[in-house]
């Protein structure tokens, strides 16, 4: 009877211990980061393409108190809606970048990792859906005049186009 509860014991100490390895912190890298693959006109330009949008320039677009106020930030900067701790390279006056829509990326944005959809996926990639999209596109904003989902992702499509 001992030894069952000690191998139950062992087990459950086995078990736990390995679900808090399979969990991982992925940072916030910056839009810097992403800029290193995914600027080039032969494979989409998408940083460029996001440079001159309005998530680009979402800090801009807040009034002087605004910008000091965490309900406008967490929409209005990828910085101001994750845990501080997991931030690395990203900067606030980076406005909505990369990972706000496609998670953080300090484990997927190798390239043979990113090369591989499923790797990056496990990697802490997120594909955008609206869900995502309604976090911040939604009645909170006291600026807040509708979304419409199909219309605005056509407005920010940046396809990746495969080499």
């Amino acid at each position: 009877m001992m030894i069952m509860r000690i191998l139950m014991l062992i087990s459950l100490v086995v078990f736990l211990g390995s679900s808090n390895l399979m969990a991982q912190d992925f940072e916030y890298v910056g839009a810097n980061k992403c800029k290193m693959c995914h600027n080039k006109p032969a494979t989409g330009a998408q940083y460029a393409k996001w440079q001159v949008s309005l998530h680009a320039k979402a800090m801009e677009s807040l009034s002087a108190a605004e910008a000091k106020d965490p309900k406008c930030i967490k929409c209005h900067s990828t910085v101001g809606h994750v845990d501080k701790d997991l931030v690395a390279g990203l900067k606030i006056t980076e406005g909505v970048s990369c990972e706000s829509c496609h998670g953080p990326g300090s484990k997927y944005f190798p390239n043979a990792i990113m090369k591989d959809k499923a790797k990056a996926l496990a990697n802490g990639m997120i594909e955008p859906k609206e869900a995502v999209c309604l976090k911040c596109h939604n009645s909170e904003s006291p600026h807040f005049k509708g979304f419409n989902y199909k219309e605005y992702v056509a407005k920010i499509a940046h396809p990746t186009i495969v080499e």
